[in-house]
């Protein structure tokens, strides 16, 4: 359990969401693609690479910002963070090649992003252990919510005064939101008991299957801990792969104008925002697990649509809605389950392992995309592998529990030997 530190939580929660509003600013790099491929005579895939490599280095971050916090504490860490995505946009604008661009913008830009976003999140669960669904969604809302407001700030800035002036401006003004931000949050501290007592009846664990507080590799020796790295890869894809060719979808599958199928981008962000509350606080009453196997079921119909169907506007619109929507479920359901199955003491640690399917899943829809040959061929792959994802999540449990339910009906047997007669 947290500690009990006299403290306002919605304070933290305040600052946590200031904090993720300026981290999920990244997410409207696609409005600079093609006025940097303009002011430098660069290819635009080229320049959209730098993407890629922010949502890699953004995962890749996850796996030491667990031992950074330890080592520096949570405030100090994130100021840090901020203070280097800042200076990363700054220095951006003074770039005059890709490598530059691909080190500043991408990795350095990526990395503490990352190292912000997983060590926020975690310690906000921790605070809200009864509600983990609800403030992950919250949290990870914030994050929807920075891209989809700075979306029209970045377009205003790019308009205004050139792509380069803007990551100048870009920076400074998600410099002061993580600082700020970073002020009212404290550390959580969480207790070397079982969790069993923080756990709600609806999240689909019940207190007799959760244990000990898992070390990553403790962690690691469950089969558990690669099944749902195989569950949340899969979401990842999906709608990753969706984010960065939807206006293209639009355009060639849908037969659309290019300024009406531009509208998807806006629409991704939206329901994207909009899956993350509320599947995030569905999760807490209905079980986690369930939310999980709805959304890929709903992700699979509609990845098949795209590929199968005659598109028109609206049965595109209607498809892009329902992965945003799902996509941004999954991953604000996801940390909740990790603490769930795994407990909270090593949050930070244990989700930045399974958060590693968000990196690969970058990568992976257009790598097949480029190996197959095109969006129908990879949204039936898509599709397959959610089917078997679905199959995973109708399957699986906490780690160790049936074991744990045995010997608990052992006991009870033992105690009362009469319920064995009936």
């Amino acid at each position: 359990m947290t500690s009990s530190i006299p403290m306002n939580r919605w304070l933290i929660v305040l600052g946590t969401i200031i904090v993720q509003m300026g981290l999920g600013t990244i997410y409207t790099w696609s409005l600079f693609n093609q006025p940097l491929a303009d002011r430098f005579g660069w290819d635009v895939s080229s320049v959209a690479i730098t993407f890629s490599i922010t949502s890699f280095a953004l995962a890749f971050a996850t796996l030491f910002a667990g031992r950074l916090q330890e080592r520096w504490g949570l405030q100090r860490l994130i100021r840090t963070a901020g203070i280097v995505l800042g200076l990363g946009l700054i220095l951006s604008s003074q770039v005059s090649s890709l490598t530059l661009l691909y080190l500043l913008a991408g990795f350095v830009v990526g990395f503490a992003d990352g190292t912000a976003y997983i060590t926020s999140l975690s310690n906000l669960i921790k605070w809200f252990p009864e509600r983990k669904g609800l403030i992950s969604g919250i949290s990870v809302g914030a994050f929807g919510t920075g891209s989809l407001l700075f979306k029209y700030v970045n377009s205003a800035l790019i308009g205004a005064v050139g792509p380069a002036q803007a990551f100048m401006y870009w920076g400074i003004i998600v410099l002061v939101l993580i600082t700020a931000g970073s002020f009212l949050i404290r550390e959580a501290v969480v207790r070397e008991t079982s969790p069993a007592a923080d756990v709600k009846a609806g999240t689909g664990v019940k207190p007799a299957e959760v244990r000990h507080e898992y070390t990553v590799k403790e962690m690691l020796r469950t089969k558990e801990a690669y099944m749902l790295f195989g569950i949340f890869f899969t979401a990842c894809m999906s709608g990753l792969y969706l984010i960065g060719i939807v206006k293209d979808i639009g355009v060639k599958l849908a037969g659309l104008d290019v300024a009406t199928a531009a509208n998807a981008v806006a629409m991704v962000a939206i329901f994207n925002t909009a899956g993350r509350i509320i599947l995030g606080a569905l999760s807490d009453k209905v079980g986690r697990m369930k939310v999980i196997a709805g959304a890929l079921l709903v992700t699979a119909v509609a990845v098949m649509t795209l590929s199968l169907v005659p598109l028109n506007f609206g049965i595109f619109f209607a498809c892009v809605a329902a992965i945003a929507f799902c996509f941004g479920g999954n991953i604000t359901v996801f940390p909740a389950i990790v603490a769930d199955y795994f407990g909270l003491k090593n949050q930070s640690k244990n989700y930045g392992i399974i958060y590693q399917g968000f990196g690969f899943g970058a990568l992976a829809g257009s790598f097949i995309s480029a190996l197959l040959g095109g969006f129908h061929i990879t949204f039936i792959v898509i599709a397959v592998l959610c089917a078997v994802s679905l199959l995973l999540a109708l399957m699986i449990t906490p780690p160790g529990s049936n074991r744990r339910t045995r010997t608990a009906q052992k006991k009870q047997m033992q105690l009362n030997p009469s319920s064995r007669a009936s």
